[in-house]
């Protein structure tokens, strides 16, 4: 009898595991993040990317005219794209299947800017005295 509830029990968690498994996976594909797909997006839909302008994003096609990407990576070989900003893109591209971006993503502000005075008062502190000897 214990047997039974055993291979019982065991079936009933193999089979809810690979639900499981199965749900995460079609989860995970419907849910992933908007994409651009740089192989074919315009211009204006290339500039919906997080730090990247109209003119980094019209040299982006001229250079697919050329040679279409087979990589994200490629990118770096535009002009205007290093590989700090690609860092920032790499979530955001794709080289095959639709465009899914369809609105400018912002890009949050470097830790220098954010830890800037905002007031005068400390702003003043901040800096060097001009007086004798300065």
């Amino acid at each position: 009898m214990k047997s039974r509830f055993r291979a019982s029990a065991l079936a009933v968690l193999l089979v809810l595991g690979t639900a499981l498994v199965l749900y995460a996976e079609t989860n995970e594909t419907t849910a992933s993040s908007p994409k651009v797909n740089i192989n074919t997006a315009t211009a204006a839909e290339l500039a919906y990317l997080p730090r990247l302008g109209s003119k980094v994003a019209a040299r982006i096609v001229e250079h697919r005219k050329e040679k279409p990407f087979t990589r994200p990576e490629e990118l770096m070989e535009v002009k205007g794209i290093g590989e700090k900003l690609f860092v920032s893109l790499k979530p955001y591209v794709t080289v095959s299947g639709p465009t899914t971006l369809n609105a400018k993503v912002r890009s949050a502000a470097p830790s220098s800017r954010r830890s800037a005075p905002t007031s005068a008062k400390e702003k003043s502190s901040n800096t060097v005295p001009s007086g004798k000897g300065r």
